[in-house]
């Protein structure tokens, strides 16, 4: 519990001083952001292990100005925004969203021989069909994850959870909690539908088709939330705080209330969910491209900064050897059965324009209703 609550005032002093910097005038902002000892991240909460920015700090003389972000849009909002001149020279990108990035002009190509480090990624991460667009890699594999049921093991048994129905059972009516936007592609999937949207390519009365009844099944449903949520942190304390008996989530965060003993487990439903793969990226014109790339090099250095990443995000970490480093408890709860994984299929940009110009008029729907 002291853990959780420590996390949260980290959360919100950091973005405090994220709020400050970005309230300065721009001039100020550049100079800030290009110091020569200075690595400027966006990340989320609990990605970067205290250890290991210690002993980068201690090590190269650069210092880590950290602010924490919780929502992809909201970043590539924000580094839209601050080109040409940027304040950050690493952002976490999933992967799944490198193109909106990418056609925006917002990254650079990582030049992997400067990273002494790049083949100690697991090649399941670092060489996947996603990984490389046009001929380029664009950012370092660090976490993968999926979407999960999670739920409370006091009140919640694992046969009551073999499948997505488990959210809509009158049984645990205002109980459940989801991201919206991140709920319409499981409900889709649950549906017998390509929550990736790439199978309507070309096809855009049945995509809008297929959103629409998306929409109108949480819109039915809605009597079961307790609460739409926006962050990892804000399921975290709700399950602590007992608000809630079932949820969507990431699993980052939902392992780590496992690794602190908490009554909470989750599955990966017989009707299949999503994965995603966050990777750290150089921005363009990044205002230290250089100890951008020294700050890379560190991360991917050995296993056991992989471990110290599962260990403090809950995510699972791309790094060979990295769950060597783990307990039994932490291996349980950052890994899924073969069963669970069979259902598990990565989250595709194809169709993303299409896709999210209609879920996101859906999202706002449902939220009105």
């Amino acid at each position: 519990m002291t853990g959780m609550t420590a996390d949260r005032r980290t959360i919100i002093k950091t973005s405090a001083m994220g709020a400050t910097l970005l309230a300065a005038p721009a001039i100020l902002r550049g100079r800030a952001a290009r110091a020569s000892g200075v690595v400027n991240v966006w990340t989320y909460a609990n990605f970067l292990p205290q250890e290991f920015k210690d002993e980068f700090q201690n090590d190269t003389g650069i210092q880590i100005q950290e602010r924490l972000v919780d929502d992809q849009g909201k970043q590539f909002n924000l580094l839209a925004a601050e080109q040409p001149r940027p304040t950050v020279d690493i952002l976490t990108v999933a992967g799944h969203r490198f193109l909106q990035f990418i056609d925006a002009g917002l990254l650079t190509p990582l030049d992997t021989g400067r990273l002494g480090n790049w083949a100690n990624i697991n090649p399941v991460f670092s060489e996947s069909d996603w990984a490389t667009i046009r001929g380029e890699k664009w950012g370092a594999p660090i976490l993968s994850g999926a979407e999960v049921l999670a739920y409370n093991t006091e009140v919640v048994t694992p046969e009551e959870v073999t499948s997505w129905e488990a959210m809509f059972d009158p049984t645990y009516e205002g109980q459940t909690a989801y991201i919206i936007q991140d709920m319409m592609s499981v409900v889709m999937l649950y549906k017998g539908y390509d929550g990736n949207m790439i199978e309507y390519m070309g096809q855009p009365d049945r995509a809008a088709e297929v959103v629409r009844e998306a929409r109108d099944f949480l819109i039915a449903n809605k009597s079961m939330v307790r609460k739409f949520y926006e962050s990892g942190a804000e399921i975290q304390q709700m399950f602590i705080n007992q608000d809630v008996t079932l949820a969507h989530a990431w699993n980052g965060p939902i392992s780590k209330l496992i690794m602190d003993g908490l009554p909470i487990a989750m599955t990966i439903p017989k009707e299949g969910t999503y994965g995603f793969v966050y990777t750290f990226n150089i921005p363009a014109n990044a205002p230290n491209a250089d100890n951008a790339y020294t700050f890379l090099d560190a991360v991917l250095a050995r296993p056991e900064i992989g471990a110290a990443m599962t260990r403090t995000s809950g995510f699972i970490s791309t790094m060979k050897g990295a769950g060597d480093h783990l307990s039994e408890l932490e291996q349980k709860a950052s890994s899924f059965t073969e069963e669970e994984l069979a259902g598990l299929q990565f989250f595709r940009s194809e169709a993303n324009d299409m896709k999210y110009g209609l879920i996101d008029p859906a999202v706002e729907e449902i939220k009105a209703a």
